[in-house]
């Protein structure tokens, strides 16, 4: 077992948070020059070809990888997390990544809130008070008076409830299958889904945009391998409340690469979905301890 190293897990944790702000930024970009289908089959081609490679290295190789105690789940899994990025992509397209990722904020409270009926675990009191104040702050976010609300803003919500499930659905499976094999159904299940919905909206791109796809590739392997170093050096209870650093990553991008605007109430609603969230964490924290 590797040795814990709780400061590098978290700056590990901050670099994955860059690279995956980027990702962002360039999906956004790719999508608006062709669509979210093809940009998201592309991606997930050289994803895969990322998993199946360090499947093959892990000890058991692929063999090993492929044995799950629950195909069905890993399945859902998969397709879930694909049509999640689809539809993730899909609200920086229409409403920018600054109101997506304060929206999308929420999905730690999402998870605590169905950790019941999903997994059977019991939500204190404390938690449920966060979950409420923080569905406050989507609320403000939203501004049902005006503003960013409107049939768009459910999109980033839509995004978050899905990626919640695909969280839960993760711990679910973990219960007998091993990370790596996660891993390897997430990637070979995503392809599959992704290749068979992005084959029919294939549109042609000049030399920049597929220089920037090549990037795109790139920034996705580079995120997963250091999320994954970041989660062999510490525990993932202690990184993951500096996970939200890819709101403010991405918002500073927005700003400046796609001129987007910061309006007082996305601050302020983000903020409390943000420390609602990092509270819920905690709590499950020494929920696990005790």
């Amino acid at each position: 077992m590797a040795q814990q190293n709780t400061r590098l897990g978290i700056w590990l944790m901050v670099l994955t948070t860059l690279i995956f702000s980027v990702q962002d930024g360039l999906s956004r970009h790719l999508s608006e020059a062709t669509n979210v289908y093809m940009v998201t089959m592309v991606r997930y081609w050289f994803f895969a070809a990322f998993v199946i490679t360090l499947a093959a290295r892990s000890k058991g190789g692929l063999r090993g990888a492929v044995k799950s105690g629950q195909p069905v789940l890993q399945t859902i899994r998969g397709v879930l997390l694909v049509v999640e990025i689809c539809v993730m992509v899909s609200a920086f397209v229409y409403l920018g990544l600054v109101e997506s990722h304060a929206v999308f904020a929420c999905y730690p409270l999402l998870i605590a809130a169905l950790s019941g009926p999903v997994l059977g675990e019991k939500v204190g009191w404390r938690r449920w008070t966060a979950i409420g104040i923080g569905f406050v702050g989507i609320v403000i976010i939203l501004q049902p008076s005006g503003g960013v609300f409107s049939p768009l803003a459910a999109i980033p919500l839509l995004a978050a409830l899905m990626f919640a499930l695909y969280g839960l659905l993760t711990r679910r499976v973990a219960r007998t299958d091993s990370a790596a094999t996660s891993f390897f159904w997430t990637g070979v299940v995503g392809v599959i889904t992704a290749t068979l919905i992005g084959m029919w909206f294939w549109q042609p791109m000049d030399a920049p945009d597929w220089a920037m796809m090549a990037l795109l590739c790139l920034t996705g392997a580079t995120g997963h391998y250091t999320l994954i170093k970041c989660y062999e050096v510490a525990e993932a209870s202690a990184v993951q409340p500096f996970a939200y650093l890819q709101l403010v990553f991405a918002s500073a991008l927005g700003l400046i690469v796609f001129n987007e605007s910061l309006r007082p109430n996305v601050v302020i609603g983000g903020a409390i979905i943000v420390c609602a969230g990092i509270f819920t964490l905690l709590r499950a924290r020494k929920a696990e301890q005790r």
